[in-house]
């Protein structure tokens, strides 16, 4: 294109050179020249300035994509941030349910817990001093269908099964059929006890204010 340009400039500049020559006192040849040369300079500078913008475009990346990257990881360290919460806490209580912190946050998180994402661990605080008082092998960590005063009921294969299981319980025939709140639901849950909606709340404050130091990336 540029070189289309210069041509046609070149062509297209020979009637008037004549005539700016003949009303300057320069001759035409020189006056040509002189014209020509400038133009080329400006066009190859041009050119040049082209390809440029070219190599800076494959350089770099779409700047709209970048910031969306950078958003997605933001988010993805303040989720990861409950879990590291939840692991500390139960670390330090040599709790066997340590290794599925990461479980109690999936299942709260796709059964809409939101700020509650803390509840069924709470509950198996209360239950189970976190899942260090269970019958043998049942990975009953909430006292899940087991009636008061027995010693056995419903058992699972694992750990994440127990959570996987009460936290869609919980959200089913709890807090959508109105027991919206940890009162309504100990009422439920743990008849006759008037202390059971305070001690989970207090395990949830107390996974809740845990403090995590956050990871510097590089």
């Amino acid at each position: 294109t540029s070189l289309y340009l210069l041509k046609s400039f070149c062509h297209s500049q020979r009637a008037s050179d004549d005539y700016i020559a003949l009303t300057s006192g320069m001759t035409p040849i020189k006056h040509m020249k002189i014209n020509r040369a400038f133009m080329i300079g400006y066009l190859a500078t041009a050119w040049m300035l082209t390809r440029t913008q070219v190599v800076y475009a494959q350089d770099f990346p779409d700047i709209a994509g970048a910031s969306a990257q950078l958003n997605t990881s933001r988010s993805e360290q303040e989720e990861d941030a409950r879990v590291k919460k939840l692991e500390k806490y139960l670390t330090s209580l040599n709790s066997p349910l340590v290794d599925n912190a990461e479980d109690f946050v999936k299942y709260a998180d796709i059964y809409g817990y939101g700020d509650n994402w803390s509840m069924v661990a709470a509950i198996a605080g209360v239950e189970s001093t976190f899942g260090k008082r269970v019958p043998k092998n049942s990975y009953n960590a909430w006292g899940w269908g087991i009636p008061t005063g027995k010693q056995s009921g419903i058992g699972f294969e694992t750990w994440e099964e127990g959570i996987a299981t009460v936290s869609k319980g919980l959200k089913e025939n709890y807090m959508d059929r109105g027991a919206t709140n940890l009162a309504s639901i100990g009422r439920i849950y743990a008849p006759p006890s008037h202390t059971w909606a305070g001690n989970v709340q207090y395990f949830m404050n107390e996974i809740e204010q845990t403090s995590v130091e956050p990871e510097l990336s590089l």
